[in-house]
């Protein structure tokens, strides 16, 4: 009776007693390994497997890890200044010995099965993968408590005294053109507006707590000071009157 297998991506005939070499398994020598694709049984009776036979394995004892032959092969660059070198190989493979060919029962025997020394390396690199996606997931999961937390805690106290002449809308529905201010723009003037500045009455009026406040609202810390609103503003107050 004999038996068509195929492991590493190669298909054997082999019959009880052979001995063969084949690409290298993840088993030590003296070990017993089962084969689980059988494509083909022969005998007395030929069975073709679609694409392999029900129940059928072919079992093996390892003899050895070896290598094969060393292969040579010559490398050459012809744009890469003429470069050329040769390059030595020598496959890994493992030796075994058929003991037994099932033609049935082969998936309650309990054995080991026979897998590449590259799949088993392949799978457990794929695992490796498969946890790094999941710690990503655990640190976006946890990101949305964290905010939670943030919005639960209270809002840190702004710097200086909130001034007590903001408005909620210009006086007579006429702000002052607080763009006159050096270092005031549209985009500052618009901010002023949401803070309830609309006149140069109400920045001239500010003492020194007021102004770390409006600094800290602003987010131009020292600009008030520095280019020197409260003189500008009183200026253009007085000849607002």
């Amino acid at each position: 009776m004999f038996a068509v297998m195929k492991t590493g991506g190669k298909q054997y005939r082999v019959q009880s007693g052979d001995t063969l070499q084949i690409e290298k398994l993840a088993a030590d020598a003296g070990e017993t390994v089962q084969f689980n694709e059988i494509l083909m049984l022969g005998g007395d009776k030929v069975t073709v497997g679609t694409p392999v036979v029900d129940g059928a394995a072919v079992q093996a004892e390892v003899v050895d890890q070896v290598k094969g032959d060393k292969v040579i092969h010559f490398v050459k660059r012809r744009r890469k200044h003429g470069s050329q070198r040769t390059k030595g190989h020598r496959q890994q493979l493992t030796m075994v010995r058929i003991t037994e060919i099932l033609a049935s029962g082969g998936d309650k025997t309990g054995v080991k099965a026979a897998i590449g020394a590259g799949s088993v390396a392949a799978v457990a690199v794929a695992a490796t993968e498969a946890k790094k996606p999941a710690k990503k997931a655990e640190k976006k999961a946890e990101a949305p408590k964290a905010e939670k937390k943030a919005e639960a805690a209270p809002a840190a106290d702004s710097e200086g005294t909130k001034p007590a002449n903001l408005l909620t809308e210009a006086r007579g529905g006429k702000p002052d053109d607080l763009k006159k201010i050096s270092g005031v723009g549209p985009k500052l003037e618009g901010l002023l507006h949401e803070n309830g500045v609309f006149h140069f009455d109400q920045i001239a009026a500010w003492g020194s707590d007021e102004i770390a406040y409006m600094d800290d609202r602003l987010s131009f810390k020292g600009r008030i000071e520095r280019d020197n609103w409260i003189e500008q503003a009183a200026e253009f107050a007085k000849e607002a009157e």
